[in-house]
């Protein structure tokens, strides 16, 4: 079993910039894909952001496509999400999730659990 612990978070400005951490333990995390999803108050969660288990693919949202930036660590185990140009629509709750595949990743139809998440709050 994998465990995650998302880290970051907090409150800026529209236009400012964050960068979120997960960190992950529990399993070899170099052969999974990693993904950044959220869920902002009053709406389901939607998917960020995905990279495979090399790094060398990477998806988003349309909503964040040239804001935000997804990279991993393998070294570190610990995949990372830089937002940028943040607006007060990217406020939610982000989490971070792992599966074997890339593909179902954005999907979220295989992923049974959650962590606590990082809070991120856009103010205008």
């Amino acid at each position: 079993q994998v465990q995650l612990v998302e880290s970051g978070g907090g409150l800026v400005q529209a236009g400012g910039s964050l960068r979120l951490s997960c960190a992950a333990s529990g399993r070899t995390f170099s052969n999974y894909a990693m993904g950044w999803f959220r869920q902002a108050p009053g709406k389901e969660r939607e998917f960020v952001a995905a990279i495979n288990w090399g790094g060398s693919r990477t998806r988003y949202a349309n909503s964040v496509k040239g804001r935000f930036t997804i990279s991993k660590d393998n070294a570190k185990n610990t995949v990372y999400l830089q937002m940028n140009s943040l607006k007060p629509e990217d406020t939610a709750v982000y989490y971070c999730n792992t599966d074997t595949s890339y593909d179902q990743l954005a999907t979220m139809r295989r992923i049974t659990s959650w962590g606590q998440g990082t809070r991120v709050t856009v103010s205008s």
